[in-house]
């Protein structure tokens, strides 16, 4: 038995209606690492994919990196988190721009790397709790990626740095203000040495 098409274009219209707007929603999970988009990745108006479902509240950071990734594994190594407390680099709202005022924090890690060669480094970016969860990992993501490019620029073999974004999830200050929110817009760095 045929239908003629013409008979139902109302029905026609709602279905092909329905299956534009639930088509967008079916979402396969993506890979822990994120692609670096280019020459120009972690800076503002280079936005990306975040690597997270819509609507997934998750404390797990996403994993970030580009291109060749970092081949180690992070339980492989002991975490100094010490060695480069005081290196921990501040961005605008917003932002994940390296900012003048911090490069100095990038090249005393970038020192400390070129006189350890046996070390291996973890950035975590970081962000305050303004913008939705997803938003916020990515940012976080942008931010760690930022400054593993500022590395590399500096002669620091990426291969050596892995990046995870937590986003909001890890606040240095638990507070609701501006004073808080700007110790929290933050890239940290970890030293790894091998077990």
């Amino acid at each position: 038995m045929r239908i003629a098409l013409s008979k139902f274009p109302s029905q026609l219209l709602l279905l092909g209606l329905a299956l534009s707007l639930i088509a967008p929603g079916c979402r396969k999970r993506p890979g822990s690492i994120t692609p670096l988009p280019g020459q120009r990745a972690g800076l503002v108006g280079n936005e990306g994919p975040s690597g997270l479902e819509s609507g997934k509240i998750n404390s797990e950071p996403v994993a970030t990196g580009g291109g060749a990734t970092a081949e180690f594994n992070l339980e492989d190594m002991i975490q100094d988190r010490a060695a480069l407390a005081a290196q921990t680099v501040h961005f605008d709202f917003d932002s994940s721009v390296v900012k003048a005022s911090e490069k100095s924090r990038v090249d005393a890690v970038a020192a400390a790397l070129k006189g350890d060669q046996a070390a291996k480094l973890l950035i975590e970016g970081h962000c305050d709790e303004r913008g939705t969860e997803e938003y916020n990992r990515s940012l976080g993501e942008r931010r760690a990626l930022a400054l593993r490019e500022s590395l590399a620029n500096m002669g620091v073999d990426p291969m050596r740095i892995k990046t995870l974004s937590f986003g909001e999830d890890k606040p240095v200050s638990p507070g609701h203000d501006e004073s808080s929110w700007k110790q929290n817009r933050r890239g940290e760095f970890i030293l790894l040495h091998p077990k």
